[in-house]
């Protein structure tokens, strides 16, 4: 079962991906996120780097994350890139993952592409609002990833936002399930991680 979770930025969905580990056993579960995959921009010089509009689908190595995805559904392990956010680049290491009987994939921008939605058996969209998901991005830029205040706010208004009305907003409409404040959605939680324990036993009865 791969299961995809979309939403814009800081709107949730890396907790909701965390509340569904933790209501399933990681031994049952494989997790990508779409935010190591962004292409690497480490031959440009740190100036251009910084120009790039990384909230919109073409910053994004989709052709390996699909392939990536693919691989794990076929029984294959993979080697996860490891993405240097302060540098925009890819670091020398790479994260092996294996197959497992379940995948989450998180992204903001998972849904806009047909040939990624076309492997999900389950879309979810998390949906929060936009004063909230502004506040989680700046603290998470600031404390994680090196960024002063004014480029966080700066990249919000001339990318982030105008690439969230375009792309993540519309993809919604795919969604199978949204749930609106992310991971503090008890209910919502709940319902996903039922479907998923569900679904583990129907493969175990299936092997047994």
């Amino acid at each position: 079962m791969i299961i995809g979770i979309c939403g814009g930025t800081g709107s949730g969905k890396t907790t909701v991906a965390k509340r569904i580990l933790e209501n399933v056993s990681d031994e049952c579960v494989a997790y990508l996120q779409q935010d190591v995959y962004y292409r690497n921009l480490g031959d440009m010089p740190m100036e251009i780097r910084h120009q790039i509009n990384f909230d919109h689908p073409d910053a994004l190595d989709n052709e390996l994350f699909i392939n990536h995805v693919k691989a794990l559904r076929a029984g294959e392990a993979i080697n996860m890139p490891v993405y240097d956010f302060a540098s925009h680049s890819r670091r020398n290491e790479t994260i092996p993952i294996g197959p497992k009987p379940i995948l989450i994939i998180e992204g903001i921008l998972i849904f806009i592409d047909a040939a990624l939605r076309s492997l999900m058996d389950i879309k979810i969209f998390v949906d929060t609002a936009g004063d909230l998901r502004f506040i989680r991005r700046l603290k998470r830029d600031v404390q994680d990833r090196g960024r002063s205040v004014d480029s966080v706010i700066k990249q919000y208004l001339d990318t982030v936002r105008p690439m969230h009305e375009q792309f993540v907003e519309p993809s919604k409409r795919y969604a199978d399930v949204i749930i609106p404040e992310g991971g503090y959605n008890e209910v919502g939680i709940d319902l996903i991680a039922g479907k998923i324990r569900a679904q583990l036993q129907q493969e175990l009865a299936k092997v047994s």
